[in-house]
């Protein structure tokens, strides 16, 4: 068999994969790098025995890129994904990994039934506000001293559109 050369694997070219336990010392790091107040090993190895279909890693260049943890809320009324968690390490990113991994995530929500996806993002962090933005997301409100340090998150919906 022939393999064509677009299709070849390339090392530099992320794969978005579910994770797996070895996968959270790489996540750790990742999450440390990434936020003032991180969550800790044991929060991501229950996350996986809780939402082993929402949760994914990007693998670039040998390495754990990046990483989502996503969950699903059942209102009654509706089914909704939520990005519980997510980030990309800092030589890692502006590459695309972190669109990728919200597509991903985003996909695996809309199999799932979901109608959309929410999330929360701190007030003061107009970059990830923008990013978000770009991926279709809008602000519905405000929720005063969400995170440890009494900031404000913003919570921003994306509604899936069949």
């Amino acid at each position: 068999m022939i393999r064509s050369p677009s299709l070849a694997y390339h090392p530099s070219i992320p794969v978005i994969r579910r994770a797996v336990p070895a996968d959270v010392p790489a996540i750790v790091a990742i999450e440390r790098e990434a936020f003032l107040d991180p969550w800790d090993a044991e929060i991501f190895t229950e996350a996986l025995s809780y939402y082993p279909t929402t949760y994914f890693v990007a693998v670039c260049e040998g390495k754990i890129a990046g990483f989502i943890v996503g969950a699903l809320e059942d209102t009654g009324e509706n089914i909704y994904g939520h990005i519980c968690n997510f980030a990309v390490s800092a030589p890692f990113q502006r590459r695309g990994i972190g669109r990728q991994l919200v597509i991903r995530l985003e996909h695996q929500f809309a199999i799932e039934s979901a109608s959309g996806c929410q999330l929360e993002v701190r007030e003061s962090n107009a970059p990830a506000q923008r990013f978000y933005r770009r991926l279709g997301y809008e602000n519905v409100f405000q929720v005063g001293g969400y995170y440890a340090n009494g900031e404000d998150a913003l919570v921003m919906m994306k509604w899936f559109r069949f």
